[in-house]
């Protein structure tokens, strides 16, 4: 264990000095690094998107969506979370945001880190919404990322080798800058990494 606990994570994300970004004409929206402990250690919840969605149907994701007028992130964070996989948590295990995200299709994405603890049994995914849920714990997170180059921009397209398949940006962008901070103590920022074409949409 490099340090992936509640007390060490609060004091990280505390002191992450976070980049936000302008909304411009871009969508507000949350997403959820909810820290869920079970015997294997603590790990974090990611969701693959059913294939009957209409927006970005089969891709993976962490928990959230739109934030809605007069919402907090953090606000907006909890709810999705309860939407989506059934856990109903208080504001008090918020421990804080990670850098905005913006994407190629419209959003600007806050990454709101929550300590949900030892909830797993606790969890109900709505079929609606999660067609599948993993727990990425420490030795999923700790494998290094991909660069890939594409011809449609100078960015690197980051890949995360997890699950058995690969996650990319906006989703992998996130989780990498978590685990860099949660796991290493490192500010890595992220948001010139570049998403798949597919993703663009």
């Amino acid at each position: 264990m490099t340090g992936f606990d509640r007390e060490t994570l609060s004091k990280r994300v505390a002191e992450f000095e976070r980049r936000p970004q302008h909304l411009g004409d871009r969508k507000a929206a949350a997403v959820v690094l909810a820290v869920v402990v079970d015997p294997k250690g603590p790990g974090i919840v990611v969701t693959k998107r059913p294939d009957t969605m209409r927006a970005h149907p089969g891709q993976w994701a962490l928990p959230g969506g739109r934030i809605d007028p007069g919402e907090s992130p953090e606000q907006a964070a909890l709810r999705e979370l309860d939407e989506e996989i059934g856990l109903g948590l208080s504001p008090d295990t918020v421990l804080g945001r990670l850098d905005d995200y913006s994407t190629r299709s419209g959003y600007r994405l806050t990454p709101v880190v929550v300590w949900a603890g030892p909830v797993v049994d606790r969890i109900a995914p709505n079929p609606a919404e999660v067609a599948r849920l993993h727990i990425a714990y420490e030795a999923e997170l700790s494998v290094e990322p991909r660069f890939k180059r594409i011809r449609q921009s100078p960015a690197p397209v980051i890949q995360l080798l997890m699950f058995r398949t690969l996650i990319h940006a906006p989703t992998a962008a996130v989780i990498y800058q978590f685990r860099e901070l949660a796991l290493y103590g490192r500010t890595t920022r992220v948001d010139e990494l570049e998403q798949p074409v597919f993703a663009w949409r």
